[in-house]
């Protein structure tokens, strides 16, 4: 594993515990920065908004710049960002630092996977994206504990110390490991490693290993269909699963039996899952992504079916965190195949998960309101994610056309 993979995983869990220790935070914050409970809850809404828009609008910005030097950027505003929380006198501070750390997430995990992949071998790729990644799941399973704990013990800004201390040496890492010309993106060969190479002539044949710097080279990779099947498969994904998650805990309580002390660990089965989902995804992902894009619905579908069993909501929490998260290494590098390494296609699909998420979310809560119950969000998670299985399917049956 090459070293530079370690300091991008680092910069990842850094960036991953910035958004979700907040969430063990927000009582000591409101109460430090003597604001509502509602007006500390804008922190999260404001980080969500940063991220979608610092995803695009970040990588469009610096398309020309060499990718180390922009990883090191985004890892700078990112510790820029924790070291104003850390020692804001307001509230005012507080969210202008949380949003600057906020707008490097989406392009650092869009550029960052770019670099990633081409530190190692092509057959390897999706493994590569997804040591990155591992960060960000470590991170969802240690940031709530985490901000509790050190909340607790030495209060809330100690926890934004501590992410300061880690972005700087995530920052160290990356200037000193990552290859100063990572990121060279070689042109796909199919989307899948099972596909014929595309034929020349088609939008998905490349002909320079080069990925194209511009602005307007970088938009000239939204012409390919496959670019946008990938990216609406994407959001589809995510939209299923946290369409799932984001009633979990009703589900665990209302229907599981569980109390609502026990959804805390729970979530982090959950998180266990993630982490090992993120691992095993990225090996299988670089073989069959379709196969891996199907099996959230298949795990969501039984759930809905099980959950009024209390172990088998425990082992089916853990096996959604694991389906769940196992397709996005291999999506990553699926858009990014076809977009030929061009770095705001590899940012939108991050802008993409978001999209997703949001219609997942939406749509789960009209099921509740609708009167269906609370394993209904599960039934309609299965559902989304079985469209991104077909969205897929259709994709990669196109492809084969194109290089026939």
């Amino acid at each position: 594993m090459p070293s530079g993979l370690v300091a991008l995983a680092l910069g990842g869990f850094g960036i991953g515990l910035t958004e979700f220790l907040i969430a063990g935070l927000l009582p000591q914050v409101a109460s430090s920065c003597a604001v509502s409970e509602a007006a500390a809850g804008r922190l999260i809404s404001g980080y969500a908004l940063s991220v979608a828009v610092g995803a695009n609008a970040l990588a469009a910005a610096t398309a020309r710049l060499p990718r180390k030097q922009v990883l090191v950027g985004l890892v700078a505003l990112f510790v820029v960002g924790n070291l104003l929380s850390a020692v804001a006198p307001n509230y005012p501070v507080m969210l202008l630092g949380w949003i600057v750390a906020a707008l490097c997430r989406g392009s650092f995990f869009g550029i960052g996977s770019l670099v990633a992949r081409s530190l190692v071998a092509p057959e390897k790729k999706s493994q590569a994206v997804a040591i990155m990644f591992a960060g960000l799941t470590v991170a969802n399973v240690l940031g709530v504990p985490f901000g509790a704990l050190v909340g607790e013990r030495w209060g809330w800004r100690a926890a934004f110390w501590a992410v300061t201390a880690i972005g700087v040496l995530a920052l160290a890492g990356i200037a000193a490991l990552v290859p100063a010309r990572a990121g060279r993106v070689p042109p796909a060969t199919g989307a899948d490693p099972a596909l014929p190479k595309p034929a020349a002539g088609t939008d998905e044949a490349a002909s320079d290993p080069v990925p194209p710097s511009g602005l307007r080279a970088q938009v000239r990779a939204f012409r390919s269909w496959q670019v946008w099947l990938t990216l609406a498969a994407t959001a589809l994904s995510y939209g299923g699963m946290f369409g799932a998650f984001s009633y979990i805990a009703y589900t665990f309580t209302e229907v599981s039996g569980f109390a609502q002390a026990d959804v805390a660990w729970l979530l982090m089965v959950y998180g266990v899952g993630l982490v090992v989902g993120n691992l095993v995804g990225g090996r299988a992902a670089d073989r069959d992504r379709a196969l891996v894009l199907a099996l959230p619905a298949l795990t969501l579908a039984l759930f809905g079916l099980l959950a009024d069993s209390a172990a088998a909501s425990v082992v089916l929490v853990f096996v959604m965190g694991v389906t769940g998260f196992a397709s996005v290494p291999g999506m990553i590098t699926r858009v990014t195949d076809f977009a030929h390494g061009a770095a705001l296609a590899a940012s939108a699909n991050v802008s993409a998960s978001n999209v997703g998420n949001a219609l997942g979310a939406w749509l789960g809560g009209l099921a509740i309101t609708a009167g269906l119950g609370y394993t209904s969000p599960l039934y309609v998670g299965a559902g989304i994610a079985l469209s991104s299985t077909v969205v897929m399917v259709i994709a990669a049956r196109l492809a084969r056309q194109h290089s026939v």
